[in-house]
């Protein structure tokens, strides 16, 4: 089961900010969720919300500032605790820090269908120039900018984010012929996660951050969880598996353990 880091490692560092994937980054995360919005000058930039009114002492839609002005506000406020003055980040911004990223779902969040069209135009051709078809999918709740990412490059991977149970979001997913089915985790079932799979779809859920429901959603399939604390996360992974290797794992290995003792 693959571990995502939410908005870079949202319950570690800045939402949505390259401190907070460096953080992530430098603890082993490879795998990355984060959202997308144009900027006046029409570049996707990192950021969750439609204004800049949560994250940043300014005010206003993100409209209505370049990245240049976004990158020089300070994205601390109401979020993780940081020593020093983070910005808003562009996403190519983002993709020159890494070079060995595994894959990032690309979350565009619903706004004006004008600025949709040119934020689609503008992640197709940066999808297209850095060959990263293999490394990222384009996600949203706006199955019409998911059916004209389609339009545009049937290769570049999309995913519906589903939060609700109706319209049933496996057979919206289909509708619009998504490779990724990103779920509330309330939603999840075994017989989904199933059905999707046998359709050829990846199935990743957030935000889980309860170990306890991280094992849930593992014994009922999922392929990833997104999480605000993708390296403790995977801390616990590891150390589990760790642990298990150290065990005996068969009959055998353990009358031979058996046998050398009794030799003693």
């Amino acid at each position: 089961m693959i571990v995502y880091g939410h908005r870079g490692a949202k319950g570690e560092a800045p939402e949505n900010t390259l401190p907070g994937f460096i953080h992530a980054y430098r603890n082993g995360i490879r795998h990355f969720e984060l959202d997308l919005i144009l900027s006046k000058d029409g570049k996707p930039v990192l950021i969750h919300d439609l204004t800049v009114d949560r994250t940043t002492s300014h005010k206003g839609s993100v409209a209505s500032y370049t990245a240049d002005e976004l990158a020089g506000m300070d994205a601390r406020k109401n979020t993780s605790s940081w020593p020093s003055p983070v910005g808003i980040p562009s996403l190519e911004g983002l993709l020159d820090q890494f070079d060995d990223l595994e894959h990032l779902q690309l979350e565009v969040k619903s706004d004006k269908r004008q600025r949709l069209n040119v934020l689609c135009n503008r992640l197709t051709e940066i999808i297209q120039r850095r060959d990263l078809y293999q490394k990222v999918a384009i996600t949203s709740s706006d199955t019409w900018l998911l059916k004209e990412v389609k339009r545009r490059n049937k290769h570049i991977r999309t995913g519906l984010v589903a939060e609700r149970k109706f319209p049933k979001p496996l057979s919206m997913a289909l509708k619009f012929d998504c490779d990724y089915l990103c779920l509330n985790w309330k939603l999840c079932s075994k017989s989904l996660v199933e059905s999707a799979n046998r359709r050829g779809m990846h199935v990743s859920v957030w935000t889980v951050n309860r170990i306890h429901d991280m094992l849930v959603m593992e014994t009922m399939g999922v392929d990833s969880i997104i999480t605000d604390y993708p390296t403790s996360t995977r801390m616990f992974f590891d150390n589990r598996a760790k642990s298990q290797l150290t065990l005996p794992n068969t009959t055998n290995e353990m009358i031979a353990a058996s046998e050398v003792l009794t030799a003693r």
